[in-house]
């Protein structure tokens, strides 16, 4: 069984920044993938970023150039860097893990609201 434990979300005015950590526990294989979903409100899940084991990124068009996500192999965590914050960013934001398993963080709420 993995953990995934979420951090970092909040309330911040548009133009801001926050960083998100999601760190995994447990049976965790030595190759695997993390990544960031949001779920808006009315709207369907969808990616945000993702890193695989050796550390190829992939971002969703509307936040390339202000997201940035890494991870820490070391603590088996994952950041997500989110710079020059917009109201349409509001969402919650999932953390998610691939190895032969999907699995999902609890979520936490990034609301982008002067």
């Amino acid at each position: 069984q993995v953990q995934l434990v979420e951090s970092g979300g909040g309330l911040v005015q548009p133009g801001g920044s926050l960083r998100l950590s999601c760190a995994a526990s447990g049976s965790i294989t030595s190759i695997y993938a993390m990544g960031w979903y949001r779920q808006r409100q009315g709207k369907q899940r969808e990616l945000v970023a993702q890193i695989t084991a050796v550390g190829l990124t992939t971002y969703a068009d509307s936040v390339k150039g202000r997201f940035t996500i890494s991870r820490d192999n070391a603590k088996n965590t994952v950041y997500l860097q989110m710079n020059t914050l917009k109201p349409e960013d509001t969402a919650v934001y999932y953390c998610n893990y691939k190895d032969y398993r999907n699995l999902w963080g609890q979520g936490t709420q990034v609301t982008v609201s002067s």
